[in-house]
């Protein structure tokens, strides 16, 4: 299993359509217990939550947001997390509006390094 998302700051690698996220969002990961949520902005995202659970390296979860032209939308999303070999984890998503029509699939990536323990110097 891939290490924990928790306190990580991961971006799209590619923008959506209008609307929605994109290389200007920013998601914040949590993660304990094998339950994982995130604030995310930016882009043509005022703010987005979203919430689910964690098995092994699979997520599933729902999102809520809410756009710059003031419309609100959420969906279903499950995500297989991956790491990367520069150390960096990788969330490939296929997701589906349930306020609207539509579905697809995405690419986020951890931003910047990976985390290091300030003691050991090794990444997680």
């Amino acid at each position: 299993m891939a290490r924990s998302l928790d306190g990580l700051v991961l971006a799209p690698v590619a923008d959506q359509a209008p609307g929605q996220v994109g290389t200007g969002t920013r998601f914040t990961y949590h993660e304990e217990d094998g339950v994982i949520w995130a604030e995310y902005a930016g882009g043509d995202i005022v703010h987005g939550r979203l919430v689910g659970t964690r098995e092994g390296d699979r997520l599933d979860f729902r999102y809520v947001q809410l756009g710059q032209d003031g419309t609100t939308s959420g969906g279903h999303c499950v995500s297989l997390v991956v790491e990367l070999p520069d150390g960096r984890l990788r969330l490939e998503e296929t997701w589906e509006w349930e306020s609207r029509t539509g579905s697809g699939t995405s690419v986020v990536e951890q931003a910047g390094p990976p985390a290091r323990d300030p003691d050991t110097g090794r990444t997680g």
